[in-house]
């Protein structure tokens, strides 16, 4: 999509947001549990013609629907993100997960430039980007990567050596150079916070490469290393827009530089939103990556969604245990919550689709199932897109109107722009609501 086409889209969402807020339910039950009073309106501030414009939506079902009376990690992101309403100086640490839907980070990227520019003066940060582009695999459009090397990629989806041990992103670059060189820029989008330090994610042991930064070497402040984990941090004296990176290798072995991320870090509050999503991905992919937790505790989260489902369930309904779904969710959220006890975890359902384009997918519903009995056992909401969309068969209504491909699992971009919008309005019901409950 033009960048021209992206900011107008951008800028229609905000507009939207204006539009007053329905009522929401006056019924008042005599519990005191602080979720006791939320309820669901089918909109908080988009535009109610959507209704009229897609017919075939669910949009009562559009909320975070939660399957206990309180709701103690909720109710804290809720304190938190008021204060930062309030002109706090919050810092808050969003997570996504889930396969290629993540990876394109269309829709994702709608909310994060939604908290990006919602409220004046919180920027907040980028958060954590792998180099698609140079892994010879589709990029998010919001960010691009330029390098005249030659690498060689490892998506933990399809490759498993025994020599690398994934991290959070799945994914892998190795370059063999003994100079090698990477750029970094912000690209077709509006949000575009700026960056005062940046940590890269590295081979673990002492680092056999210098790093140069060209004409923004004289403002590096410091540099930090953690030789266990991996990671070289640079502090800058002044934030900085764009990222030109020089390795030069400082010893005569032939070793080769691997690459497992870049963190774009500032102080200035708000949110930082990193996608985690590798094409193809499931939860056992996740779960067999060695790194994954001792990463992910490096910038704990506040906030965790899992979108994570759709290639799990991509099987004959024969073939598919729901209990093994469960199970293997469960082993993942418990990995979220090692690294913060008080993270606040959204269980999303995943998108009605096909198997093999013409065989209606039944174990979408058998992972929705499941998903809720987790969601009432750590007290956490469901996003049911699954329901929303309108349930088994529902994307090939989605097809004829424009929203979804013709694969019928991955949606058009005007389909991930109504997904972005529609879970924007999810998280304003339930932050609105909260306020009600708190007046």
């Amino acid at each position: 999509m033009e960048a021209g086409k992206i900011v107008r889209l951008y800028r229609n969402i905000l507009l939207l947001m204006t539009i007053p807020l329905v009522s929401f339910c006056q019924d008042k039950d005599q519990l005191s549990d602080s979720l006791n009073l939320y309820c669901f309106p089918d909109f908080a501030r988009i535009d109610s013609s959507l209704k009229q414009e897609y017919p075939f939506i669910v949009f009562e079902k559009n909320n975070f629907q939660f399957f206990s009376h309180n709701s103690p990690s909720w109710e804290y992101l809720f304190s938190r993100i008021d204060e930062l309403q309030k002109g706090g100086n919050e810092k808050l640490n969003f997570y996504h997960i889930g396969g290629s839907h993540i990876q394109a980070d269309i829709y994702t990227n709608d909310v994060r430039s939604f908290f990006q520019t919602h409220w004046k003066n919180t920027p907040g940060e980028r958060g954590i980007v792998f180099p698609f582009n140079l892994a010879k695999t589709n990029n998010p459009s919001n960010y691009q990567f330029k390098s005249p090397n030659y690498w060689t990629a490892y998506r933990s989806v399809v490759h498993r050596p025994s020599s690398l041990d994934y991290g959070l992103m799945g994914a892998v670059l190795l370059c063999g150079d003994s100079v090698v060189n990477i750029t970094f820029s912000h690209h077709n989008t509006i949000s575009k916070p700026p960056f005062s330090s940046l940590k890269i994610y590295h081979n673990k042991g002492e680092l056999p490469f210098e790093l140069n930064f060209g004409t923004e070497e004289i403002l590096i402040d410091h540099v930090e290393q953690d030789l266990k984990v991996g990671t070289t941090t640079i502090y800058f004296t002044d934030p900085i827009d764009e990222m030109d990176l020089q390795f030069s290798r400082i010893t005569s072995e032939s070793l080769e530089l691997e690459i497992y991320g870049f963190q774009f870090m500032n102080e200035y509050p708000g949110v930082s939103y990193t996608s985690i999503g590798v094409n193809g991905a499931g939860l056992y992919t996740y779960l067999d990556n060695k790194n994954f937790e001792e990463q992910l505790k490096q910038y704990p989260p506040d906030f965790f969604a899992f979108s994570v489902g759709t290639n799990d369930g991509n099987v004959p309904y024969d073939k598919f245990d729901p209990q093994v779904y469960k199970n293997n969710l469960e082993k993942m959220m418990l990995k979220v919550l090692r690294a913060n006890p008080k993270c606040a975890i959204l269980l999303t359902v995943p998108n009605d689709s096909y198997y093999r384009r013409k065989y209606l997918n039944r174990n979408i519903a058998r992972e929705r199932e499941v998903i809720e009995e987790l969601a009432e056992k750590y007290k956490v909401p469901v996003w049911d897109f699954y329901g929303i969309m309108g349930e088994l068969g529902s994307s090939k209504t989605w097809n004829r109107k424009g929203l979804m491909q013709s694969d019928l699992v991955h949606f058009t971009s005007m389909g991930y722009h109504l997904k972005g919008k529609l879970m924007i309005d999810a998280f304003l019901k339930y932050f609105e609501q909260m306020k009600t409950v708190q007046r």
